[in-house]
Protein backbone atom coordinates (compact mmCIF):
# COMPACT_ATOMS: atom_id res chain seq x y z
CA UNK A 1 0.00 0.00 0.00
CA UNK A 2 1.30 3.72 -0.49
CA UNK A 3 -0.08 6.81 0.97
CA UNK A 4 1.28 10.03 -0.01
CA UNK A 5 -0.02 13.50 -0.39
CA UNK A 6 0.37 16.24 -3.37
CA UNK A 7 1.92 18.22 -0.57
CA UNK A 8 4.63 15.57 0.11
CA UNK A 9 5.81 15.48 -2.94
CA UNK A 10 6.69 19.64 -3.67
CA UNK A 11 10.01 20.31 -4.41
CA UNK A 12 10.96 16.57 -5.01
CA UNK A 13 11.97 14.70 -8.30
CA UNK A 14 8.01 14.04 -9.31
CA UNK A 15 6.97 18.15 -9.04
CA UNK A 16 8.02 18.99 -12.61
CA UNK A 17 7.82 22.04 -14.36
CA UNK A 18 7.51 22.79 -17.85
CA UNK A 19 10.15 23.95 -19.94
CA UNK A 20 7.72 26.34 -21.90
CA UNK A 21 6.52 27.62 -18.27
CA UNK A 22 2.88 27.54 -18.74
CA UNK A 23 2.44 24.24 -16.32
CA UNK A 24 3.68 22.38 -13.18
CA UNK A 25 2.82 18.82 -12.23
CA UNK A 26 3.09 17.11 -9.13
CA UNK A 27 3.21 12.92 -10.34
CA UNK A 28 1.71 11.47 -7.21
CA UNK A 29 1.74 7.90 -8.92
CA UNK A 30 4.38 7.04 -11.90
CA UNK A 31 5.11 4.13 -13.78
CA UNK A 32 7.70 2.95 -10.88
CA UNK A 33 4.82 1.96 -8.94
CA UNK A 34 3.88 -0.52 -11.94
CA UNK A 35 0.06 -0.24 -11.84
CA UNK A 36 -0.54 0.62 -15.32
CA UNK A 37 -1.90 4.29 -14.83
CA UNK A 38 -0.29 7.45 -13.61
CA UNK A 39 -1.45 10.02 -11.34
CA UNK A 40 -0.97 13.94 -11.61
CA UNK A 41 -2.11 16.92 -10.35
CA UNK A 42 -1.42 19.57 -12.78
CA UNK A 43 -1.85 23.83 -12.74
CA UNK A 44 -1.57 25.11 -16.03
CA UNK A 45 -1.18 29.16 -15.74
CA UNK A 46 -3.62 31.51 -16.71
CA UNK A 47 -3.02 33.27 -19.55
CA UNK A 48 -1.40 30.60 -21.12
CA UNK A 49 -1.95 28.09 -24.00
CA UNK A 50 -0.51 25.08 -24.15
CA UNK A 51 -0.68 22.63 -27.64
CA UNK A 52 -0.45 18.90 -26.74
CA UNK A 53 -0.61 15.52 -28.64
CA UNK A 54 -0.27 13.07 -26.47
CA UNK A 55 0.25 9.91 -29.45
CA UNK A 56 1.82 7.65 -27.29
CA UNK A 57 -0.88 8.03 -24.07
CA UNK A 58 -4.22 8.02 -23.02
CA UNK A 59 -5.23 10.64 -21.20
CA UNK A 60 -8.18 11.43 -18.22
CA UNK A 61 -8.35 14.93 -17.15
CA UNK A 62 -10.90 16.41 -14.45
CA UNK A 63 -10.99 19.96 -13.95
CA UNK A 64 -11.13 20.53 -9.89
CA UNK A 65 -10.05 24.64 -10.24
CA UNK A 66 -9.71 27.45 -12.68
CA UNK A 67 -11.52 27.95 -16.43
CA UNK A 68 -10.18 27.08 -19.92
CA UNK A 69 -11.11 26.32 -23.61
CA UNK A 70 -9.82 23.18 -24.71
CA UNK A 71 -9.90 23.38 -28.46
CA UNK A 72 -9.55 19.56 -30.69
CA UNK A 73 -7.91 20.91 -33.05
CA UNK A 74 -8.36 17.69 -35.58
CA UNK A 75 -12.47 19.27 -35.76
CA UNK A 76 -12.17 22.52 -34.53
CA UNK A 77 -14.81 21.93 -31.80
CA UNK A 78 -13.81 24.04 -28.46
CA UNK A 79 -15.49 23.48 -24.98
CA UNK A 80 -15.14 25.09 -22.44
CA UNK A 81 -13.78 23.85 -19.06
CA UNK A 82 -14.67 24.29 -15.82
CA UNK A 83 -14.36 22.33 -12.28
CA UNK A 84 -16.43 19.56 -12.24
CA UNK A 85 -15.94 18.73 -15.82
CA UNK A 86 -13.85 15.62 -17.35
CA UNK A 87 -12.34 15.12 -20.82
CA UNK A 88 -11.00 12.07 -22.33
CA UNK A 89 -8.25 11.97 -25.00
CA UNK A 90 -8.83 8.67 -25.91
CA UNK A 91 -8.52 9.25 -29.88
CA UNK A 92 -4.61 10.57 -29.45
CA UNK A 93 -6.42 13.67 -30.73
CA UNK A 94 -4.49 17.00 -30.88
CA UNK A 95 -5.83 19.59 -28.54
CA UNK A 96 -5.17 23.38 -27.18
CA UNK A 97 -5.88 24.33 -23.58
CA UNK A 98 -6.51 28.38 -23.44
CA UNK A 99 -6.01 29.20 -19.99
CA UNK A 100 -8.44 31.66 -19.11
CA UNK A 101 -7.75 31.28 -14.63
CA UNK A 102 -5.18 29.10 -13.32
CA UNK A 103 -6.29 25.82 -14.29
CA UNK A 104 -6.21 22.72 -11.32
CA UNK A 105 -6.54 19.14 -12.74
CA UNK A 106 -6.48 15.81 -11.57
CA UNK A 107 -4.90 13.47 -14.68
CA UNK A 108 -4.95 10.22 -15.35
CA UNK A 109 -1.61 8.68 -18.28
CA UNK A 110 -1.61 5.17 -19.44
CA UNK A 111 0.27 3.87 -20.37
CA UNK A 112 2.29 5.41 -17.17
CA UNK A 113 4.14 8.18 -17.42
CA UNK A 114 7.85 7.80 -15.40
CA UNK A 115 7.85 11.61 -14.51
CA UNK A 116 10.81 12.79 -16.77
CA UNK A 117 8.30 13.10 -19.70
CA UNK A 118 7.83 17.04 -21.21
CA UNK A 119 6.44 18.04 -24.30
CA UNK A 120 8.41 17.85 -27.30
CA UNK A 121 8.10 20.09 -30.24
CA UNK A 122 4.68 19.10 -31.42
CA UNK A 123 3.07 18.43 -27.95
CA UNK A 124 4.24 15.11 -27.50
CA UNK A 125 5.01 12.90 -24.49
CA UNK A 126 7.65 10.56 -25.75
CA UNK A 127 7.36 7.08 -24.38
CA UNK A 128 9.49 6.11 -21.46
CA UNK A 129 9.41 3.41 -20.05
CA UNK A 130 11.00 2.39 -16.25
CA UNK A 131 13.74 -0.59 -15.98
CA UNK A 132 12.40 -3.94 -14.97
CA UNK A 133 13.56 -4.75 -11.16
CA UNK A 134 15.55 -7.13 -10.72
CA UNK A 135 13.38 -9.34 -8.45
CA UNK A 136 9.63 -9.06 -7.99
CA UNK A 137 10.19 -8.54 -4.39
CA UNK A 138 12.55 -5.43 -4.61
CA UNK A 139 10.92 -1.82 -3.23
CA UNK A 140 9.77 0.23 -6.15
Amino acid sequence: MIVRSFKDIEGTDRHVRAASGTWESKRIVLAKERVGFSVHETILYAGTQTDMWYANHIEAVVCVQGDAELTDRETGTTYRITPGTMYLLNGHERHTLRVKEDFRCICVFNPPVTGREDHDENGVYPLLTEPEPESAHEEV
